[in-house]
């Protein structure tokens, strides 16, 4: 039994998406178990307080994560909520990923001030990405474009198509929910089968220390165990597997999705040169009749990841 006194920590970056995510989770923890005290802990990353540096200059996603574990370490969390997008492949023997919540609309969605979709931008729309993936991805369909970099947070990349200053955006559908921007902005879903998006994209990670139970209660275990998602678990362990196993970096120009719909499995990749000039692919499907959780997808992953090196992957990123 918790102590009166307890409060759940639970760790998020500053930024409104961020604190949107975290609260998600927050109302969800109070509904599992009514009556528990929770607090949001803002902990503010490398990656926010380089809010306008290219992200593969300045040491790349993992930048929005090493403060949140050295929270955890320090006692100041309890728990931390990412975008699981932004952990590494593998993580530190320290940590482990306690929940994997229900993933919301796992693509991402052009925004244009045409309203159109991305082959109808004409020759020399400016496009404004934060990835490399999403640069290669928008160039292969249309390669007429003008891409250019872009940081900041949904608002202010928004804000970008409004003032004119951009013709188009690439964002994930997943923010734009969370937000409440979807019902507010036109937006086309990309279609993952021709714009497959980043590995874990629109799913959560609940991360906390790995050699000990959440405040050393098996009842906050417990809760834990009951926001984790069999289907959002499975997926993101095949993507991530597959990273982990061509040696991807945060910069590297990859997408990656797995589909698992009842014992049914699929999983497709791209991989692009650093220079954007080549690109592999590849995909699997598989019926897993007795297991379809999480070992076997990671297994599948692994699988998906070795044909691509088989195929020249390690050499692919070596070039450009």
């Amino acid at each position: 039994m918790l102590p009166m006194s307890f409060v759940l920590k639970i760790g998020s970056r500053p930024s409104a998406l961020a604190l949107a995510q975290t609260g998600l989770m927050q109302r969800r923890i109070a509904e599992l178990v009514p009556g528990l005290a929770t607090e949001i802990v803002p902990v503010r990353t490398s990656g926010d307080r380089m809010a306008t540096a290219s992200l593969a200059r300045v040491g790349g996603k993992g930048l929005f994560v090493k403060e949140l574990e050295q929270a955890l370490l320090d006692g100041r969390a309890d728990v931390a909520v990412h975008s699981m997008k932004d952990l590494p492949a593998a993580l530190g023997a320290a940590y482990r990923i306690a929940a994997v919540p229900a993933r919301e609309n796992p693509r991402d969605a052009l925004v244009s001030r045409a309203g159109v979709g991305i082959r109808e931008l004409g020759r020399g729309a400016r496009l404004g990405t934060s990835s490399m993936r999403r640069r290669f991805m928008a160039l292969r369909l249309n390669p007429g474009l003008e891409v250019s970099a872009l940081r900041g947070n949904v608002d202010t990349r928004l804000s970008k198509v409004r003032s004119g200053e951009l013709d188009a955006i690439v964002i994930a559908v997943a923010g734009l929910v969370r937000l409440g921007r979807a019902s507010e902005v036109v937006f086309h879903e990309l279609d993952e089968h021709e714009f497959i998006p980043a590995a874990a994209q629109g799913a959560l990670a609940i991360e906390t220390l790995s050699d000990r139970k959440v405040c050393g209660s098996a009842e906050i275990e417990q809760v834990l165990l009951s926001l984790d998602d069999r289907t959002a678990r499975a997926e993101t362990a095949a993507e991530r597997a597959f990273l982990a196993t061509i040696g991807a970096s945060c910069v590297t120009p990859v997408g990656v999705k797995a589909v698992l719909r009842g014992d049914s499995f699929s999983m497709r990749a791209i991989l692009f040169s650093l220079d954007g000039e080549r690109e592999l692919s590849d995909e699997l499907a598989r019926l897993h009749p007795s297991d379809a959780g999480e070992s076997a997808a990671s297994a599948a992953g692994l699988e998906l990841g070795n044909r691509m090196l088989s195929r020249g992957a390690r050499e692919l990123l070596a070039d450009g």
